[in-house]
């Protein structure tokens, strides 16, 4: 038989059960200011994020540029000196050229069975020393035209064309002395003057215009 459940008794079993409250939701209303002073932050935040990075490439772009700058005053003081040592040993082979084009005997020493001895004129070789250009060429390569003045621009395009053509002087020699007209000894006397007169026109005779572009050159690096 069931057992019968007293009216009390079930009133309690049901209150026994939590009943669940309504959840509540809080908005907060915000004043427009609020809106706008973090709208400001983030603007902010973002403007000094760009002027920062900006700053710092720009340090950084100074810094490769002087960097550039000093390489290049290095390699024309380096460059100065050679030419000066160079234009010594022209001078001195310049002398025996002199002596050889007035002396047939010593023409005769300095072409024998077909072959030009050339180190009775120049024992160094034609070229003595070179002329480096590497460090503007790097330069180059680094657009370092946009960061110096014309002025400096311009010298330096100058000092490293001349550099270059007096490093022809090499090659103009090389072409009379391989030729065969050079190897006859009745045309000794006119190889010599040939030989002569280009150390003039590609070397010597550029000498003093160098000098004073290195100078120049040097003097606005300075100034950098």
């Amino acid at each position: 038989m069931e057992e019968d459940v007293k009216p009390e008794e079930l009133t309690e079993v049901v209150s026994a059960e939590p009943i669940a409250s309504p959840i509540q939701k809080v908005y907060t209303l915000r004043d427009w200011k609020e809106y706008l002073g973090e709208s400001f932050l983030i603007i902010f935040s973002v403007l000094l994020a760009l002027v920062l990075t900006e700053y710092f490439n720009s340090l950084h772009e100074k810094k490769a540029t002087e960097e550039l700058l000093n390489n290049i005053r290095n390699e024309l003081k380096v460059n100065k000196t050679t030419e000066v040592e160079k234009i010594n040993y022209y001078q001195k082979v310049l002398k025996t050229i002199d002596s050889a084009i007035a002396d047939p005997q010593l023409q005769k020493k300095i072409i024998v069975n077909d072959e030009f001895n050339l180190k009775l004129i120049a024992p160094e070789g034609v070229l003595k020393g070179s002329l480096s250009n590497v460090a503007w060429d790097i330069a180059k390569q680094h657009d370092i035209f946009s960061k110096i003045d014309f002025n400096l621009a311009k010298t330096l395009t100058q000092i490293y064309a001349d550099q270059s053509e007096t490093m022809k002087v090499e090659d103009q020699i090389g072409q009379i002395i391989l030729s065969r007209d050079s190897r006859k000894i009745e045309n000794a006397k006119l190889t010599l003057i040939l030989i002569r007169d280009n150390y003039h026109a590609w070397a010597v005779d550029r000498y003093s215009t160098m000098i004073n572009e290195y100078d120049e050159a040097l003097k606005l690096l300075n100034q950098q």
